[in-house]
C-alpha cells in the first residue's frame, strides 16, 4: 500500500478503480429511489440482512438455500448450522457497532469475533489476535494465501486503525474493500475471519453513508460471483500491487452492485405485494 499521507485515496486513483466507484454509486441511488423505499425501508433491510448472513455463509462453506435460511431456528449445531448461526448474529450485530467503530476499530472486530464464535466460552483465543503458534481454521482459504505471523498481524491490525480513524478522502467503497481485503489476508483470529471481514466492511459501506440503511448486501454479490473468483482477487490484494489491489476494489465493487440487485428484486416483489 502507499506510504503517501493519504493511501486510500492514492489506491481511488487507481485505473479503473474510479469507473468501480461510480457504478455502486449509480447502482446504489437507484435502489434507495425506488418508491418502495419511500415506504417500507424496514422490510427491505431485514430481507436484505438475511440474504447478506447467507450469502457470507456460503463462502464459509454453509450454502444454503434462502428459505432454509429463513425457516431454521436451531443453529447450535456443530458444522454447517453453527456457520450459518454465526453469519446471522454478525448481521445483526454490525448494525450495533457503527458509533463504537468510529472510535475504536480494533475493540469492533474483537467483539465480531465473539459474536461469530458464539458457544465457545472459556477459550481464551477467542476476541483477541491470534498469538504465534496458533493454527488458523479457515477452509476457504486455507494454504493457498500465506499467513502472516501473529507479530505482523499486530502491527498491520494496528496501521489499519490509525489508517481509519484518521479519515481519508476516498470513497467509501475504497475503504471498506481495504478493510475486508486487509482483514482476509491477515486472518487476525483462528477462526472465522471471512465471517468477520464481510461484516466489518458492511459497516464501513453503512457508516460511511454509501448504504445508510443497509439495504446493499454485498455478501450476496461475493456468493453469486463465486468463490474461486473471490480468492483470485483476494491474492490480488495480498500482492500488493497496484493492478491486484484494483482488481480486488472492482470485484468488491461488482459484488455491491449485485447485492442493490438483490434488494432491487426484493422492491419490485414488495411492490407486486408477492414479498
Amino acid at each position: 500500500m502507499s506510504t503517501s499521507a493519504d493511501p486510500l485515496a492514492t489506491l481511488a486513483a487507481l485505473p479503473g478503480v474510479a469507473e468501480s466507484v461510480n457504478a455502486v454509486r449509480t447502482a446504489v441511488d437507484r435502489v434507495y429511489g425506488h418508491r418502495v423505499m419511500r415506504r417500507r425501508s424496514n422490510e427491505v433491510t431485514s430481507e436484505a440482512a438475511l440474504r447478506g448472513a447467507r450469502g457470507s455463509a456460503a463462502l464459509a462453506g454453509a450454502d444454503w438455500a434462502l428459505e432454509e435460511v429463513r425457516r431454521r431456528t436451531d443453529f447450535g449445531a456443530e458444522g454447517e448450522p453453527r456457520t450459518v448461526g454465526a453469519a446471522l448474529r454478525l448481521t445483526a450485530e454490525a448494525g450495533q457497532l457503527l458509533s463504537i467503530w468510529r472510535q475504536s476499530p480494533l475493540r469492533v472486530l474483537a467483539r465480531l469475533h465473539l459474536v461469530a464464535a458464539g458457544g465457545a466460552e472459556g477459550d481464551e483465543r477467542i476476541g483477541r489476535p491470534r498469538q504465534s503458534g496458533e493454527p488458523v481454521d479457515e477452509p476457504l482459504i486455507g494454504s493457498d494465501l500465506p499467513l502472516p505471523d501473529a507479530d505482523e498481524v499486530a502491527g498491520r491490525l494496528d496501521g489499519l486503525a490509525r489508517l481509519l480513524l484518521a479519515g481519508s478522502e476516498a470513497p467509501a467503497l475504497v475503504t471498506a474493500a481495504v478493510v475486508h481485503g486487509e482483514l482476509l489476508a491477515l486472518r487476525p483470529f483462528v477462526s472465522r475471519n471471512g465471517l468477520v471481514a464481510r461484516a466489518a466492511e458492511r459497516i464501513v459501506l453503512v457508516g460511511s453513508g454509501l448504504d445508510p440503511k443497509s439495504i446493499c448486501p454485498a455478501e450476496v454479490g461475493y456468493a453469486e460471483l463465486g468463490a474461486a473468483p473471490y480468492m483470485a482477487a483476494l491474492e490480488g490484494y495480498a500482492s500488493g500491487t497496484p493492478e491486484g489491489m484494483a482488481v480486488w476494489i472492482a470485484h468488491s465493487g461488482r459484488a455491491v452492485e449485485l447485492g442493490v440487485r438483490e434488494s432491487t428484486a426484493v422492491c419490485e416483489a414488495l411492490q407486486r405485494g408477492a414479498a
